[in-house]
């Protein structure tokens, strides 16, 4: 059974294995985190999904759109985030593919335009994660792994955002054809 009917599980691959949200809303932070996956990274990354799915019951998986113009994915990649909507699907879950371009035009409206903008963006609107935000990273330096968090939920809250911005349209062309 499904614990709230907007409850959104958005993930971020990694190298290393994935950062991961669970929303409630835009304003609303259930879970944050990062996980690892080491020797089978394909299938330690597939489970530990499914065991957030299992535990958090989400309604919708929101994941980056490899597809989508901005993105660039390895194959390996893209092949895992296929397995992992796939694997989704089959527990019942409704899969949303954010493309890395769609996520930052959302970001813009708030004036953030780099990585570290958004991450920033994103601490201010989710207090909870404010004591997460990695330091600025100079060209020279690895990426922190709590990058991936503040990834995920740059595209969970692109998921509220673009569903927002559609109802938003819908409810302008209902008044628009009915005259109120």
């Amino acid at each position: 059974m499904r614990n709230s009917a907007w409850r959104v599980l958005a993930i971020d691959l990694t190298s290393r294995g994935f950062g991961f949200v669970v929303l409630e809303g835009q304003r609303t932070l259930v879970d944050w985190g990062v996980k690892g996956a080491r020797s089978d990274k394909k299938s330690e990354t597939l489970k530990k999904v499914s065991d957030l799915i299992r535990h958090y019951h989400p309604l919708i998986l929101v994941v980056e759109d490899c597809r989508g113009e901005g993105s660039r994915r390895c194959a390996r990649v893209k092949h895992l985030l296929n397995d992992i909507r796939e694997s989704a699907a089959k527990e019942g879950l409704k899969c949303c593919r954010i493309s890395p371009l769609a996520m930052k035009k959302v970001f813009l409206a708030f004036h953030a335009g780099t990585k570290h903008e958004i991450a920033r963006a994103i601490g201010t609107q989710l207090s909870e994660l404010s004591n997460q935000l990695p330091r600025y990273r100079k060209p020279w330096m690895s990426e922190d792994y709590r990058m991936a968090i503040f990834d995920a939920a740059a595209f969970g809250l692109t998921y509220f955002y673009l569903r927002q911005e559609q109802s938003a349209r819908a409810d302008k062309r209902y008044s628009h054809k009915t005259g109120k």
